[in-house]
């Protein structure tokens, strides 16, 4: 415990920039239109394809528990953000194509 909190403290800086990003993000996508709204989860799949690909990267030279844990828990929110917006997007196209008769 005492190790997380000593990272806790030397990291506050780092943590207090991630925290108002937070916020700022939810600010952002709540003024989006709903009809922007899934292009710009499609797009987003992008970044968080480089997201995933740099928490991998931490775990790889993680020195402790505590980042590689992090790491992991990035990778798997990164990996269910990216699954989840093809699956989104892929809805969203089906809407668009046209739907076969039977005559």
């Amino acid at each position: 415990m005492e190790e997380a909190l000593q990272f806790f403290y030397e990291n506050r800086e780092l943590i207090f920039i991630i925290i108002l990003s937070i916020f700022l993000g939810i600010e952002v996508i709540s003024h989006v239109p709903a009809v922007l709204h899934t292009p710009l989860m499609s797009g987003a799949n992008a970044i968080h394809g480089v997201v995933i690909i740099g928490a991998i990267i931490v775990m790889g030279h993680a020195d402790n528990i505590l980042a590689m844990v992090l790491g992991f828990i990035a990778v798997v929110l990164g990996t269910l953000n990216v699954v989840g917006g093809f699956v989104v997007t892929d809805r969203m196209l089906e809407m668009f194509k046209k739907k076969k008769t039977n005559n």
